[in-house]
């Protein structure tokens, strides 16, 4: 698949747009990083390395590796978020066609709950990505650091 400019994934990968933290752990097809914008502290998020926009478009490698990457993207935000629940969940829609695939993989911890007045599921991410200021670097990247050196000794390896 293309590398498209003007995809946040695609960009993302390609090192034009950096996220806070930076990349927290690489496959031979995707990516892990935490979401950028309004949602928690925490959220993960596990995209392809292509240019890819539906779960049905994923070659047998990136399948094999899927299932074990989610695992351990949730295994490790719960270990440093002690999470009520963890949120695995696909997002690739954009207003007129498919966008690049992400997979948000998100702690939602009590205190989370409390804040929108007990709120869960999809309300509590509608609420959060209308409603929440987004998080400051210097609140990512302390999760970041403990998330990527987790993720290496899991698994390991190391990143960028």
């Amino acid at each position: 698949m293309p590398d498209i400019v003007g995809c946040l994934g695609c960009d993302i990968v390609a090192g034009r747009f950096t996220v806070p933290g930076g990349i927290l752990h690489e496959t031979a097809r995707w990516i892990v990083n935490h979401a950028v914008g309004q949602l928690s502290l925490g959220t993960l998020i596990v995209a392809p390395r292509d240019h890819i926009v539906a779960v049905a478009d994923l070659d047998g490698v990136a399948a094999a590796e899927l299932g074990p990457l989610l695992r351990d993207a949730a295994r490790i935000a719960e270990a440093i978020c002690q999470p009520e629940q963890t949120y695995v969940c696909v997002w690739s829609h954009g207003r007129t066609e498919r966008r690049h695939l992400h997979i948000l993989v998100q702690p939602v911890t009590t205190a989370v709950v409390t804040q929108y007045n007990g709120l869960r599921s999809e309300q509590l991410q509608a609420r959060m990505l209308k409603t929440a200021e987004p998080l400051r670097d210097a609140e990512v990247e302390p999760f970041c650091l403990d998330a990527r050196r987790r993720f290496a000794a899991l698994t390991g390896s190391s990143t960028r």
